[in-house]
């Protein structure tokens, strides 16, 4: 049973990722017959990944609800709201369907608490920008400066600080649009650039240790 639970997955683990690898790499008809056959495959394994998902919210927030834990009048309306949007779209016929009850209940009631969640959370990233701008060192001095650059080249009275500045010479480097621009095109390209890359090598490292059997947490286990 231990080599069951244990040692199978890891080898399927490392076989599908191997033979991925190399269907990547291989040029020809069956590689990509193959590729397109484990995508199909992936899309079923995550149907049922999604049953068991759904089963894991209705079984916690049930357990909240029989036991009255703090907040279990959430847990209602989690469960009530998820029946009621799957019952609304098996009969009205998905968000395709622009007079169904799904549509109704998705465009008039998850997008307008969709855009009131979104417009609270600008508070907070209000406070965490001055907690950030606050010009305490020279790297958040350099924040400070090219984030106001790229706040005031965007917005109309911005741009009409800098209009007096003639376009086609080298002072036209400093409108606030032109130098908005660079800022967005350029240093913020870069360091984007970098993250990217560091989220690419993060993602080759979780691989390999996944396909060699170091990483064994979607098991259920820390080891």
């Amino acid at each position: 049973m231990q080599f069951l639970k244990r040692n199978i997955p890891v080898l399927i683990a490392f076989v599908m990722g191997i033979a991925m690898v190399c269907q990547y790499y291989i040029p020809s008809q069956a590689s990509q017959d193959f590729g397109s056959d484990m995508n199909i495959w992936t899309e079923i394994i995550f149907a049922f990944a999604l049953l068991i998902g759904v089963q894991s919210l209705i079984h916690n927030h049930t357990n909240k609800i029989r036991r009255k834990q703090v907040g279990y009048g959430f847990s209602w309306a989690v469960i009530i709201s998820m029946i009621a949007m799957t019952i609304a779209g098996l009969i009205g016929g998905g968000v395709d369907n622009t007079k169904g009850m799904y549509f109704w209940m998705f465009q008039y009631l998850q997008v307008p608490m969709q855009a009131t969640v979104f417009s609270i959370l600008c508070f907070y990233i209000a406070t965490a920008a001055y907690r950030a701008f606050r010009a305490k060192t020279p790297e958040a001095t350099m924040l400070l400066i090219a984030a106001a650059i790229a706040m005031l080249g965007r917005v109309p009275v911005g741009t009409e600080l800098t209009d007096w500045i003639p376009l086609g010479t080298f002072w036209a480097n400093l409108r606030m649009e032109i130098m908005t621009d660079w800022l967005l095109n350029i240093p913020n390209t870069a360091g984007f650039r970098a993250v990217m890359f560091g989220v690419g090598l993060g993602i080759i490292s979780t691989s390999l240790r996944i396909i060699f059997g170091i990483e064994r947490t979607y098991m259920g286990g820390g080891d």
